[in-house]
């Protein structure tokens, strides 16, 4: 059986099969410069993104950060788009490679990882939160940091936790990051 040259997975061969997917290392925090030069060299290009909390005075604030730091995937639009013009796209360090062949995603890892992102960018900060009804806390707190309590509810802004105070059962509103789980 003679192999079409075609299909050949050659590194710097313009054809790759159509449900495979390169990885680029980028350079440092320039994953979206990346990105936005292979969409503008007409590569399809993706940035996996997480939903991360930051905490603020004003509450936890939802951001998105890279899911792979320093990693983007990418493939040619055209069955005879050569993927070299990559290694020198502004944002890419590199073409990851395994000895003389580019690394290759399927796309259907590519799908799976395009779910997670989804269902976890559209979860809530409770869904995210490792902090659940039940669950025994210890403070952070500078007076009272190391006392331990048991969480009552969650909410996006406060932990509420019942304390035994003085010996009486005490309920204090603190923020996520004030308490700890314990093991």
């Amino acid at each position: 059986m003679t192999q079409n040259p075609q299909t050949t997975d050659a590194p710097w061969l313009p054809s790759a099969p159509p449900d495979r997917w390169y990885l680029a290392y980028t350079k440092p925090r320039q994953e979206s410069i990346a990105q936005d030069n292979l969409v503008r060299q007409a590569f399809e290009a993706y940035l996996p993104l997480y939903k991360k909390f930051k905490k603020t005075e004003q509450g936890p604030v939802a951001l998105f950060e890279p899911m792979f730091p320093r990693y983007i995937l990418f493939r040619p639009s055209k069955p005879d788009q050569s993927i070299s013009a990559v290694r020198s796209t502004k944002g890419i360090a590199t073409i990851v490679r395994f000895g003389f062949e580019p690394a290759q995603l399927h796309d259907d890892l590519v799908q799976r990882i395009r779910q997670l992102e989804q269902d976890r960018n559209q979860a809530t900060l409770q869904e995210l939160s490792n902090l659940k009804v039940g669950q025994t806390v210890r403070l952070k707190h500078n007076a009272l940091g190391g006392v331990e309590g048991l969480i009552q509810s969650v909410s996006s802004k406060r932990v509420a936790v019942l304390l035994e105070i003085l010996g009486r059962p005490t309920l204090v509103q603190l923020e996520h990051h004030q308490v700890d789980v314990t093991q």
